[in-house]
């Protein structure tokens, strides 16, 4: 198994990626969907499916083409089978398993969780398993505990709103533009530090959950006590309001990854998802990594959003592991795509 080609399409954004088993990542695309759902505040499912429809196939001709490589030389095709939206989904299901069908190869479902935790592995040759897991997206917050692919066991989860979605609807109320977590981050540097105490939900709660729907109300109130006679909120305030929603939810994150550590043992941390991008919590993970004398590791910014590498990646790592246990690798082309696929369901 070498060329291994990865398909991601769960929300929106379509990512494919070439990634060779000796020579690493050959080449990737990513179209981003932002510009299409700000409109409308927000994904619109429908839009999003049938953007991917005409996306994928040119970006997978572009990306075979960056690789100097054809469709003949495929050994696998790996695509998202969920979680995510249905129709979405189903747009890179049926690409990938018709068109490996056509070419004679296996065609494999990824969990997409399993391939952001497993992300910071293609350029962080030092991360070794067990490590923990910290999935922060916008609708996804996780603590598990890696030991080694298909090995996975959660520690902890958000029980209403995820970190990415408390920073998406905190920018709304601040009327920030979709995708609210980036404007809300890049607002929260003009904010001055202190002037605002929002709550740290769940901080002493004892166990690794977390919650953020609180926290969301609470910046609802906030707004609506500043907000003058004539609906209108100054800058400065707005700002010490993002920074304070931003310094909450961080605080927040920091504090169950290094409990988690603590009640493992274990030495390191990767950071995955969306929110993984985000600067204040990286500062705020190195400098207690350095004190603590444990290591962090993220993914590269260009792949902390979703994206096809990851996928093949994932995909990679499973037929290395499948070859290695002497398991044949099967032809389904039959694609059903799990929206709702609890990570723990693919333990191996």
């Amino acid at each position: 198994m070498k060329f291994i080609l990865g398909i991601e399409s769960s929300c929106d954004e379509t990512g494919i990626a070439l990634y060779h088993t000796e020579r690493g990542l050959l080449a990737h695309a990513l179209h981003s969907q932002v510009k299409m759902h700000n409109e409308y505040g927000g994904v619109v499912p429908e839009l999003a499916s049938r953007d991917h429809v005409h996306r994928v196939l040119p970006l997978i001709r572009s990306t075979m083409q960056q690789a100097d490589c054809t469709i003949s030389e495929l050994n696998a095709i790996a695509y998202t089978q969920g979680p995510g939206l249905s129709g979405a989904l189903l747009v890179g299901a049926s690409v990938a398993c018709s068109l490996a069908y056509s070419l004679n190869i296996p065609a494999i479902g990824i969990h997409h969780l399993e391939g952001h935790l497993l992300s910071p592995l293609l350029s962080e040759p030092e991360l070794k398993f067990p490590f923990i897991a910290l999935l922060v997206s916008g609708g996804h917050t996780q603590l598990m505990r890696v030991d080694d692919v298909g090995q996975y066991t959660l520690l902890g989860e958000t029980l209403d709103d995820a970190a990415g979605e408390a920073f998406d609807k905190s920018a709304k109320l601040l009327g920030l533009d979709y995708p609210g977590g980036p404007a809300l981050s890049k607002l929260a540097q003009d904010g001055q530090p202190g002037r605002f105490n929002l709550p740290r939900p769940m901080l002493h709660s004892g166990n690794l959950n977390f919650s953020f729907s609180g926290l969301k109300t609470a910046v609802l109130t906030l707004v609506r006590q500043h907000t003058t006679t004539k609906q209108t909120i100054d800058d400065q305030t707005r700002a010490d309001i993002a920074h304070a929603t931003q310094q909450a939810i961080v605080d927040v994150l920091v504090n169950k990854a290094l409990v988690a550590l603590k009640q493992t043992g274990l030495k390191q941390l990767v950071v995955a998802g969306g929110v993984g991008a985000n600067q204040p919590l990286r500062q705020q993970l190195n400098v207690a990594a350095t004190k603590g004398n444990f290591h962090v590791f993220y993914p590269a910014l260009e792949f902390c959003t979703d994206n096809g590498a990851m996928i093949a990646y994932a995909a990679a790592l499973r037929f290395h592991r499948q070859q290695n246990s002497g398991q044949e690798v099967e032809f389904d082309y039959r694609f059903n795509v799990k929206p709702r696929w609890d990570l723990q369901q693919i333990n191996s």
